[in-house]
């Protein structure tokens, strides 16, 4: 049992996993950059302990400082968000070691699904079904490379085993095309992600990205929280994220969902996590799982009202789920925009001072920020700044709202993506929903914002 919480992290989610410990009446620490001694949640925790420069890799990706901050502050856990070495298993194990209690899974959960091939291999066993593919990382024999991807069929995709984001993959739609591929896969992945090894899958060419939310305790407990839709992407990345997924049954997203617990239990998996499928045709197929609390973790808690990240830190304090698989309801629609940095149109980062920051307010409407007038925007960190959420009845009461807010919403000062989100929010293919992941990028190849921002698509 601990009663003090050190907050590796920053931003929003910093300040989200603050009032999880607030509302538990826990005490925290705010392990923070030197660039980022005025976030709010530095600001608002009971001590805050500088852990290095401005660069991730010399402060929140220093292992060795975090855990010395968490010891010096008395700290008898360490939450590490998303991002940064939330899914890293020498973290997780360097805490275990400390004496320390990681609020996540084990590390040796964390590397069995943290690789790719493994998760893989992993889930097969377990009976959750999977993307046609490689049994493993693909060997150095180039014949056995072209044996593999001509019995999985054209077009597939190359795959990082240890990667992520769009980093370390290639689609290959034919034979002449295949050994390149891999040759650049191959390089990307280890420079990237210090993992070499890359696999194919199965390239699917009009598939969704549905997410099934689980949570799992320590007392042999796994319980999954309905699904999300993250089809909306661009480059890899999400965009929007709804709950439920429209157009898909529920007898289906139960059966997945159910798998999805019991494979928690056959792994022996404790804490948040989030089993990533590609859907097509009516199929789910497996393709990752992540091991910490998604970005967009909030759609998930308007639809059920169950607090993710307050069970997440219960759990690790080894107390049981505080609900049962047949309390969990879904009611109404949820939508989230993710607001970042950045031009709407040309994409680029666009760090700065915050003149003024008023966020949208009104039925159904949250918001996840840690943007106040006055806060710099700093050019070393992922372009995310806020998380806006509409919930209504319907989702048609949902989109309106998410529309009303986007206008609402004030950011001067620094560029952000909202007007993009406005156009998508008005988008026939959005409205009518059920799109695959390419939507987006088909619609910017389009002329979507062809005149827009001085970008010609």
């Amino acid at each position: 049992m601990f009663d003090t919480v050190l907050i590796a992290n920053r931003g929003e989610i910093a300040l989200r996993i603050l009032r999880a410990c607030r509302d538990l009446g826990l005490k925290t620490v705010a392990a923070h950059s030197e660039a980022d001694a005025g976030l709010r949640h530095v600001a608002l925790a009971d001590r805050a302990i500088c852990i290095g420069p401005a660069a991730a890799t010399d402060s929140y990706l220093n292992i060795a400082e975090i855990i010395t901050a968490a010891q010096l502050a008395g700290a008898g856990a360490i939450h590490p968000g998303y991002g940064f070495l939330s899914e890293n298993a020498a973290f997780a194990g360097a805490v275990e070691n400390a004496g320390l209690i990681f609020i996540g899974p084990s590390a040796a959960a964390i590397r069995t699904m943290g690789d790719k091939v493994s998760a893989k291999r992993t889930m097969i066993a377990a009976g959750v079904p999977c993307v046609a593919g490689s049994q493993g990382a693909l060997p150095q024999d180039e014949q056995e490379v072209r044996a593999i991807a001509e019995a999985i069929g054209y077009p597939v995709i190359v795959k990082a085993a240890g990667g992520g984001g769009g980093r370390g993959m290639r689609i290959v739609r034919e034979e002449r095309a295949l050994m390149e591929a891999v040759s650049m896969a191959v390089k990307e992945a280890d420079r990237a992600f210090g993992n070499p090894q890359v696999y194919l899958e199965k390239f699917l060419e009009h598939p969704r990205h549905i997410e099934i939310q689980i949570l799992a305790d320590k007392h042999g407990r796994a319980v999954w929280l309905g699904e999300r839709d993250c089809s909306m992407q661009r480059r890899h990345q999400k965009i929007i994220e709804e709950a439920p997924a429209p157009g898909i049954a529920r007898e289906a997203i139960a059966e997945i969902g159910d798998l999805c617990a019991s494979a928690c239990l056959t792994i022996g998996y404790t804490g948040a996590g989030t089993f990533e499928f590609l859907h097509e045709d009516g199929r789910f197929s497996f393709i990752e799982m992540n091991t910490r609390v998604q970005v967009e973790h909030p759609v998930t808690e308007l639809v059920t009202g169950i607090d993710i990240v307050r069970e997440q830190i219960r759990i690790a304090r080894g107390e049981p789920l505080s609900f049962s698989q047949e309390d969990v309801r879904i009611q109404g629609h949820a939508v989230e925009c993710r607001i970042n940095a950045e031009n709407p149109y040309s994409f680029q980062p666009h760090p700065g001072r915050v003149e003024r920051w008023t966020p949208p307010g009104g039925p159904g409407i949250r918001v996840e920020s840690h943007l106040y007038s006055g806060y710099t925007v700093p050019p070393h960190y992922d372009s995310l700044v806020a998380k806006l959420l509409a919930h209504g009845a319907t989702r048609a009461e949902a989109i309106r709202r998410m529309s009303g807010a986007l206008g609402e919403m004030e950011a001067v000062g620094i560029a952000t993506n909202a007007p993009l989100h406005g156009l998508l929010m008005e988008e026939p293919g959005f409205a009518a929903g059920g799109f695959d992941i390419h939507h987006l990028e088909r619609l910017i190849e389009g002329g979507l914002l062809r005149g827009r921002g001085g970008n010609d698509g």
